[in-house]
Order: C-alpha cells, then sequence, then structure tokens
C-alpha cells in the first residue's frame, strides 16, 4: 500500500496532517498547483515499510513554469499602458 502524507503549518493555529489513502501523486500535485494546499511543511511518501520525504520533488513538479521577460509579448504592455491613458483621459475630463 502507498500513500502520501502532506503536513501544513498553520503558524500559531498548528499544523494539519492530511492523509488520504485513496489520493495519488498526480492529486497531491494538482491540489498544490490549484492552491488548495499552501504552507506545505513536507510531503511524505510511505509505501510499505518505508518513508521517503518528496517534499522537493513534488514542489518541483507542481510549479508553474516560469516566464520570461523576453517571452512576454509588446501587446501586452501596450494593452496595458492604454488602459492607464484612457483612465487618465477619463480623469481629465471630467465635469467638476
Amino acid at each position: 500500500m502507498q500513500y502520501f502524507v502532506v503536513m501544513i503549518d498553520y503558524g500559531r493555529r498548528g499544523r494539519e496532517a492530511i492523509v488520504d489513502p485513496e489520493i495519488t501523486r498526480r492529486d497531491v500535485i494538482a491540489r498544490i498547483a490549484s492552491g488548495e494546499y499552501r504552507n506545505i511543511s513536507f510531503i511524505h511518501e510511505i509505501a510499505d515499510a518505508t518513508v521517503d520525504d518528496i517534499t522537493a520533488e513534488i514542489l518541483a513538479e507542481a510549479a508553474l513554469p516560469e516566464i520570461a521577460l523576453d517571452e512576454i509579448p509588446a501587446a501586452t504592455a501596450d494593452l496595458q499602458a492604454a488602459r492607464f491613458d484612457h483612465a487618465r483621459d477619463l480623469r481629465k475630463h471630467e465635469t467638476v
């Protein structure tokens, strides 16, 4: 039998260990990526009679890909600038 233990740290309020024998590795990764699991202290995989700390592996798999600034299209920045300009124009032409 294999299952995962996800320890979540709530600071002063304490810790919570989430142990569900029916949850798979893929489910743990999905819950971390969705933000359901936050402030994780550790993740242990328990299989047969062994316990492995797989925190770094799971967090690396669940991490969202980082986007380099070079890959952000210039159009995105232009849209944001246009939105700011439009808001500024609206404020300029308000009736007092």
